[in-house]
């Protein structure tokens, strides 16, 4: 299990403690450079001393049922015992230097890498780390990265150049593997010669090391010197601030563009599976069949269709993505415990990157039923409707994720989702229109209530024309059961212009909650 603490030299003449920061602005970053020369730039020494971990478990052996009801066994709080996991290891890592951890499975690899990364705070832990005769602080710990053996954890290298440059020295493995492992390799001396003898076989680590000094070692002592002489004038802080706003900034959008390339892949085979896929379509002719060129004036019947979009779109995107976050927890614990992204970064690549992928079915499903069912044939409705769907989809999906991250428990949350649809759902403005004043404030909070009210709106406006039709408008017309219908169900309630501003606050709300949801979770 190999721990790197910078491939390239440390310049001489340096304190141990490292080149002093204390003054000139930070080191500029050398984008032509690869990364594994930048910690040439930051010399960082790690010394580990009296390193030690304990952990706590129970003994199963607790004594029978006979004995416990005796009184004979011991008490539980007797069967606690301490295995040692880590003991007295003291060392250190110098610029420069390769440090391997070999040992068995079992023998506390990991945890000791683990303690060196900061990700061990409990009390069993003793000893002292420290970088650059310092406890490690948060500037040096975003310097460094622990590579998850398991899992899909994201490394933000240039694994790729790595591997060109082992190209560039005459090596290359035969099969795609990571770089450090490779490099382990190579240490070793295990390399692949095709049809060589063991007198023909090259020196691999005398050839790594020329390859070293002639190909990286002046590009590395080029940056350095660049750095030097950019801190050697005088500190501006203006300079100081914008420099290290630019290369923030810089870190995030690189986050934001892995995090959302990995967001992207994931989502493309979840979002169109062939179940999925094949549920939404079954759906939209279904429902199209169901309202086959209904009547304009069948209005009980199209009301019915608009309500259904609005439960189906309401209920799907909602259960889906409940469990974005519950299922990420592990991995997005272990990523964010090594620094590798900002909560922001990740966040914003997980929206950013589900939007085109939610809004592609709906698409799909209303351009069927649409125009299956007969609904108002102008494009302008259409397209408006549509606009109406999605950001309805929008903000089910939002809401979905708030709930996920609140609970973080896929089965809680998928609970607590479903019946809030449900309030949402009977609540709509569909079913029941004078609602018992204890439970009536929840129409106003029912995305699907404000979704109802806007598709209403686009096919029948404030009604006046379909009371014409009905002749609503002419003596005693009004107490017809229709125009009361018309009435109640199609003019006014509330104003176009107020549901597409809940709902546009709802979609930004809902994240904003699943955004703190998320910061709260300690990594």
């Amino acid at each position: 299990m190999p721990m790197y603490n910078g491939v390239a030299e440390a310049p001489r003449g340096n304190s141990p403690d490292g080149p002093d920061q204390s003054k000139g602005p930070p080191p500029r970053d050398s984008r032509d450079l690869p990364s594994l020369m930048l910690s040439s730039c930051y010399p960082i020494t790690l010394k580990f001393m009296d390193v030690g971990y304990k952990v706590k478990f129970e003994n199963r052996n607790k004594g029978s049922n006979i004995k416990r009801v005796l009184g004979c066994a011991p008490k539980i709080s007797d069967q606690t015992q301490e295995r040692t996991i880590l003991n007295g290891i003291t060392g250190m890592a110098s610029p420069g230097e390769i440090l391997a951890i070999l040992g068995p499975s079992g023998s506390g690899k990991s945890t000791f890498l683990n303690a060196l990364a900061g990700r061990i705070q409990s009390s069993s832990f003793t000893g002292t780390i420290l970088a650059n005769s310092r406890k490690p602080t948060k500037q040096i710990m975003k310097r460094t990265v622990l590579v998850l053996s398991e899992g899909r954890g994201l490394y933000f290298g240039k694994g790729s150049e790595a591997m060109s440059y082992f190209q560039s020295t005459g090596y290359s493995p035969s099969f795609p593997m990571n770089p450090a492992d490779f490099l382990l390799d190579l240490a070793n001396g295990v390399c692949q010669t095709d049809g060589a003898s063991e007198r023909e076989k090259p020196n691999v680590k005398q050839s790594l090391i020329a390859s070293y000094n002639t190909l990286l070692a002046p590009k590395a002592k080029a940056a350095f010197m660049e750095t030097r002489e950019s801190g050697a004038g005088s500190y501006n802080s203006e300079e100081h601030r914008s420099s290290s706003d630019r290369i923030s900034m810089a870190a995030w959008f690189s986050q934001f563009s892995i995090l959302l390339q990995r967001s992207l892949k994931e989502r493309k085979h979840e979002s169109f599976n062939t179940l999925r896929v094949f549920q939404v379509i079954m759906a939209a002719v279904f429902a199209g069949l169901m309202w086959w060129r209904s009547d304009y004036r069948d209005v009980q019947d199209r009301l019915g269709l608009l309500f259904f979009m609005s439960i189906f779109w309401g209920v799907f995107p909602s259960s889906n993505s409940v469990f974005v976050f519950p299922q990420e927890r592990a991995i997005f614990l272990k990523e964010r415990a090594s620094g590798m992204y900002s909560l922001s970064s990740y966040f914003t690549s997980r929206i950013v990157g589900d939007l085109p992928m939610e809004l592609i079915l709906p698409t799909i499903f209303l351009s069927v039923t649409y125009w299956m069912a007969g609904l108002k044939p102008e494009p302008g409705a259409f397209l408006s409707s549509l606009l109406v769907l999605l950001g309805y989809v929008l903000v089910s999906q939002g809401l979905g994720l708030a709930l996920g991250a609140a609970m973080m428990d896929a089965k809680k949350a998928s609970t607590i989702v479903t019946i809030t649809m449900l309030a949402f759902v009977l609540t709509g403005g569909f079913y029941v229109h004078k609602l018992p004043p204890c439970i009536a404030w929840i129409k106003y909070i029912s995305t699907t209530f404000y979704s109802y009210r806007l598709l209403i709106n686009v096919q029948y406006g404030e009604g006046e024309k379909l009371s014409s039709l009905l002749g609503c408008s002419l003596p005693h017309g009004s107490d017809s059961a229709s125009c009361k219908f018309v009435e109640q169900d199609v003019a006014g309630q509330i104003s176009p212009a107020i549901s597409v501003s809940v709902l546009i606050f709802m979609f930004v709300g809902y994240r904003l909650l699943a955004y703190l949801a998320l910061r709260r979770i300690k990594a």
